[in-house]
């Protein structure tokens, strides 16, 4: 996931990377009017690439400097907004995205610490800043001055001869300001001031009691005989962390944020199983203080009335205004397209599983909690395939440095060396150059592999610097995983499914070190929900090339590279179980755009039995594979800024097996093919339109097909 790291809209798309120059600004106003931040975030940092520097930073500075940041931002907007010179887009776009340095550094620092290690003090400044940049947000996008001067320019773009970024930049901006509602009444604006306001709180206390939830939601176990299935290793872990929460002697299941968890394809004892998926779907629904779903309730029903004030339909035809897809149903469209063939494949896989629970002596159908562990056994059983097996040929460092890394020097002629010399907000986090084709200096990349019961779950991509050559900054990137730690003096092994995540998180990386952009606003992933997923995806099938599988796949004890064999039966396997895999997300996807087709009098009393019927108007069978993640624990869609756009996953998607079809069709993983990839859709940003972006690459408009015989949905 591309993690949306600041909120408020003026820190989305406002915050550049240095302070105004003298050149936008005019003698008419005081260079004293702009005041002069303090502390540690009012300069760029001395560390290379201008990395924060977590040794100088306390988790109290945050709050004053982001205060600083929108004071000091305000008043560089208002310098714009009063500029008595004509407009121009020196003197108002590229002001504008000089302006919000120290709150785009502070903020860029903060939500990464916040989300990957947070504590009280910095929940408890999230809490107290949100609804201030929804309000700062809210101070310049509707601004009516502001706002007046980016029209006057937009309104004579045909008498000037703008091109390339300088186009782009002046489109999106009087997109965003109308999106925003620049074009409402001054009471309509009061209105829409509150609505922002309040879903900007709303939406910070859903993801805090979603990860205290999740925490606290981590089941007790009492002896080992009930963890039957789990390695020594996984048992290990399990009891280190009973012990670190007081409990010796126990065992601790930790819950990770989807709905289904990765031990329920192991642990032979049903109940323990139950036990574990009730905590995982109940987490956020049990009542008591980090319960969500009046939370969610009041959320929606605030989006469709803001979608209403603003003139759309609902929040879903709102929010997608920016998209590649452009309308809500075209993203519907392409979802239903796969409802048949996938609940034939549930049906069918189903009857698989029972027919192996009646073999094993059960007198029950298949739940939910059954499902991964009865696809493990049939997997075993049909593809003669173990999990077990495959694990010891991926130990996590190892996937990074000799297999992601490998990858991307091959397609891109990257090199990468690591250091010791940055400052890291955790001891896990580990850090490297990267080094372009030609040997300069390309960017500083993080990585952050291992869960922690204060982390956010699943997986993201951010910046601490975003690339620019307005200001001159070099990206400083991280990736952010949820992979179990291993206990002490055991191999951090990872599931092939986790392989695939890093290749899709450095995919994210990759967007955006390649980032080669004028603007911040423009550059890298500061692309559309539906885009951005596109190069974080393409890159996962890089991970069974077997040019790649040779250098990383080696079994941690022997050194043997996982043989052929084992890859062949896991391609077959990969195969099965789509009825789970795909189902679980495009039942995510749909509910989703489910509760933001609603206007403001359709909101229900009660969430979960909207999503019942919202799940069960699918097409597909919820009752046997719920949605990847239900309503009271959907933090993409309540907090992560993917609301109206979680089908983003199965439409880039659709883009990256096409994509990919491209490049096994013309030599594959050459560097003249990354050379393409990357001058026509990877080091592009927001530079040009998404479609034709795709175009230049593939000479021709993204197919379904690939993505379907991917899939096993369709044969080729």
């Amino acid at each position: 996931m591309k993690s949306h790291l600041l909120v408020g809209a003026a820190a989305l798309a406002l915050a550049g990377c240095t302070t105004m120059t003298e050149e936008t600004q005019t003698t008419e106003v005081a260079e004293t009017a702009i005041p002069q931040g303090t502390g540690y975030f009012a300069q760029e940092s001395t560390l290379p690439f201008h990395a924060p520097d977590f040794t100088k930073i306390n988790d109290a500075d945050y709050a004053p400097a982001i205060k600083q940041g929108i004071e000091i931002q305000q008043a560089e907007i208002a310098a714009i907004a009063n500029n008595p010179a004509a407009p121009t887009i020196d003197n108002t776009l590229v002001a504008m995205e000089r302006s919000g340095a120290m709150l785009s550094r502070t903020m860029m620092a903060f939500y990464q610490e916040q989300g990957a290690n947070t504590n009280d003090v910095l929940d408890a400044t999230e809490t107290e800043i949100s609804p201030l940049l929804a309000a700062h947000g809210d101070a310049i996008y509707l601004n009516d001055k502001l706002f007046q001067r980016i029209k006057t320019i937009y309104d004579n773009r045909a008498s000037m001869t703008m091109m390339g970024e300088d186009a782009m930049l002046l489109e999106v901006y009087y997109n965003n300001f109308v999106h925003a509602g620049a074009l409402l009444s001054d009471d309509e604006k009061v209105g829409l001031r509150a609505i922002n306001g309040e879903l900007s709180s709303l939406e910070t206390d859903f993801s805090q009691k979603l990860t205290a939830a999740t925490s606290d939601s981590a089941i007790t176990i009492d002896t080992k005989a009930e963890l039957a299935g789990l390695s020594e290793a996984e048992i290990a872990s399990a009891a280190k962390a009973a012990a670190d929460r007081g409990m010796a002697g126990k065992f601790l299941l930790t819950i990770q944020n989807t709905t289904q968890q990765p031990y329920l394809s192991k642990l032979e004892n049903r109940a323990t199983r139950k036990k574990l998926f009730d905590a995982s779907v109940g987490r956020t629904s049990s009542g008591g203080e980090n319960d969500t779903r009046a939370g969610v309730l009041k959320i929606a029903k605030l989006r469709a009335q803001k979608a209403e004030l603003l003139g759309s339909a609902d929040w879903a035809t709102y929010t997608m205004y920016d998209r590649m897809a452009k309308q809500p149903s075209t993203a519907l469209g392409l979802m239903e397209q796969m409802v048949p063939a996938l609940s034939e494949t549930q049906v069918r896989e189903a009857a698989l599983l029972n027919a192996a629970i009646k073999e094993g002596g059960g007198n029950y159908s298949v739940e939910p909690w059954d499902w991964a562990f009865y696809a493990e056994k049939v997997r075993k059983a049909k593809y003669d395939l173990d999990e077990s097996e495959i694990k010891p040929y991926f130990e996590v460092t190892r996937t990074l440095e000799d297999g992601i890394f490998y990858m991307a020097n091959e397609l891109y002629g990257l090199t990468f060396e690591k250091r010791d010399d940055i400052p890291v907000y955790h001891p896990d986090v580990t850090t490297y150059t990267v080094f372009d084709k030609d040997g300069s200096e390309l960017a500083l990349f993080y990585f952050d592999p291992f869960a922690r019961d204060n982390k956010q779950g699943g997986a993201w991509m951010g910046n601490f610097v975003e690339q620019s050559f307005l200001s001159g900054d070099k990206p400083v990137i991280h990736n952010t995983l949820n992979i179990p730690k291993p206990a002490a003096g055991q191999p951090a092994l990872v599931s092939f499914d986790n392989v695939g995540t890093m290749f899709h998180e450095f995919g994210h990386a990759l967007h955006g070190m390649f980032a080669s952009q004028k603007y911040p606003s423009l550059s890298g992933t500061n692309t559309a929900r539906d885009f951005v997923e596109f190069p974080s995806q393409f890159h996962e099938p890089f991970a069974t090339l077997p040019e790649v599988l040779a250098q990383y796949a080696k079994h941690y004890q022997t050194g043997e590279t996982i043989p052929a064999e084992l890859v062949a039966k896991m391609d077959r396997a990969g195969k099965f179980n789509q009825g789970y895999a795909l189902g679980e997300t495009l039942s995510a996807a749909l509910l989703d755009m489910k509760w933001h087709a609603l206007k403001p009098g359709q909101v229900p009393a009660d969430a979960m039995a909207f999503e019942t019927t919202a799940l069960a108007s699918t097409g597909l069978n919820p009752g046997i594979v719920p949605p990847r993640y239900s309503t009271p624990y959907f933090r993409h869609i309540w907090a992560n800024g993917y609301s109206a756009g979680y089908y983003s996953y199965v439409w880039t998607e659709m883009l990256s097996h096409d994509a990919y079809s491209y490049v096994e069709a013309n030599g594959g993983m050459t560097r003249a093919m990354g050379d393409r990839i990357r001058s026509t859709f990877l080091g592009q940003g927001h530079s040009k339109d998404y479609n034709i972006m795709y175009r230049d690459f593939a000479g021709r408009d993204p197919s379904i097909e690939p993505m379907l015989v991917a899939r096993g949905l369709k044969s080729k």
